[in-house]
């Protein structure tokens, strides 16, 4: 679980209806329904059409990770690495089939499974960091689904105050009304400025950083298992791979 953000995001709509308390006024005047559907229908709206099926896809199975982000312990990675080095050095390549079935992630089977079918390691090289690209352009473009919405939110809670404010001019000669008129224009601007800038957009940041994480972890896998399928020292190996888990 990740902590911080919670805390983030708690934090910052506190702070704002912390304040706004504190000047005297009262939250229950954020609450209003036509412009909460104005914008957040609007933004969705706009988002899928922008997007392919399968982003949009990716991007609600990648949401998750911003608060219970995938475990990268590159140290435990490394050690495992080395492991599968001084087993293919004392059973051979071969020896490191069983290991295939017992892993649960996908470009670490692939790995062992191109050095269990004794792929050159130019050529494996080549494969991984082939497969490594398309994960990350996959999850970075998903990820800009966020970045999306983040961008249509404030001009479709304009769109919404406009709409607020038309119904305030059609009303003029009834003064019961125009107050949710009036409420609707402002509160929808707010809507869309503080959705864009205190969720999408950090969501969106969040999941890239994410991802730029996890492709580290998966260059380092790329290096080791090519030291494999090279015959380097175990010793060797772990030296290498020492560099990504320092930094």
């Amino acid at each position: 679980m990740d902590i911080l953000s919670i805390v983030g995001i708690i934090g910052a709509i506190g702070a704002i209806l912390t304040g706004m308390t504190i000047e005297g006024g009262n939250v229950n005047s954020l609450i209003n329904l036509p412009a909460f559907i104005i914008v957040f229908g609007g933004t969705i709206g706009a988002a899928l059409l922008q997007s392919p099926l399968k982003l949009v896809k990716k991007a609600l199975q990648m949401l998750p990770r911003i608060f219970n982000p995938p475990s990268k312990n590159l140290a435990e990675q490394s050690e495992k690495i080395v492991g599968f080095s001084m087993q293919a050095r004392k059973n051979g390549l071969l020896g490191l089939e069983p290991q295939i079935e017992v892993e649960d992630d996908p470009f670490m089977r692939l790995g062992l499974q191109l050095l269990v079918d004794g792929c050159q390691p130019t050529v494996m090289r080549d494969i991984l960091e082939l497969e490594l690209s398309a994960i990350e352009e996959h999850e970075l473009q998903a990820a800009k689904v966020f970045e999306a919405m983040g961008g249509y939110a404030p001009t479709i809670g304009i769109i919404g105050a406009v709409l607020g404010l038309i119904h305030v001019m059609q009303n003029l000669a009834d003064p019961a009304s125009l107050g949710a008129g009036i409420a609707t224009a402002f509160v929808a601007t707010i809507y869309g400025v503080g959705s864009a800038n205190l969720l999408f957009l950090p969501a969106f940041n969040k999941l890239k950083t994410l991802t730029l994480s996890m492709s580290q972890g998966r260059e380092m896998l790329i290096e080791g298992f090519n030291s494999i399928a090279m015959g380097e020292n175990p010793r060797i190996i772990e030296i290498k791979l020492s560099s990504y888990v320092n930094n």
